[in-house]
């Protein structure tokens, strides 16, 4: 694996967060993949993530300033490796929009932790403080377990 795609709505809360957070994880882990987020609409189309996703995201010393937001596109499926959705929504989507031969598996980002007891990273945008921490709490799981997976892999 060396590409993976992470993808939300607007692609300013929860896939650049994750962008950051696998990024940093799997490089502390040794891992060499090319991270990336996009979102299922445009309306944010070049916009920097959400300031709350940049505060909460720099308090666990990640930096998501240098991010811009971009919407998903029919190369994507063919470039990456894994495309993870946060929710349901997105997940149909994609699927929808996935032309046939693309190599990219697609799939729940949660799917990774399904001992976590949820399988939706719930959109923290119209929430307080509260539900970005858990965002990132949600992705930090998700991104130990995707390492140990590749762990695993590798014996």
């Amino acid at each position: 694996m060396k590409k993976i795609l992470f993808v939300c709505l607007g692609n300013i809360c929860r896939s650049p967060t994750a962008q950051a957070v696998f990024s940093v994880k799997l490089a502390q882990a040794g891992y060499q993949i090319e991270i990336d987020s996009a979102g299922i609409i445009s309306n944010h189309q070049g916009n920097p993530p959400d300031a709350r996703a940049i505060d909460h995201a720099r308090s666990m010393g990640l930096d998501l300033s240098s991010q811009r937001a971009r919407q998903i596109r029919i190369d994507d499926f063919h470039t990456f490796d894994r495309i993870f959705a946060m929710d349901r929504s997105n997940l149909t989507e994609l699927k929808r929009h996935c032309p046939q031969g693309a190599r990219a598996q697609i799939e729940l980002v949660m799917n990774l932790v399904p001992d976590y007891g949820v399988d939706e990273v719930p959109d923290p945008y119209y929430g307080g403080d509260e539900g970005f921490k858990r965002v990132l709490d949600m992705l930090d799981c998700a991104a130990d377990r995707l390492i140990a997976e590749l762990q695993q892999q590798a014996r």
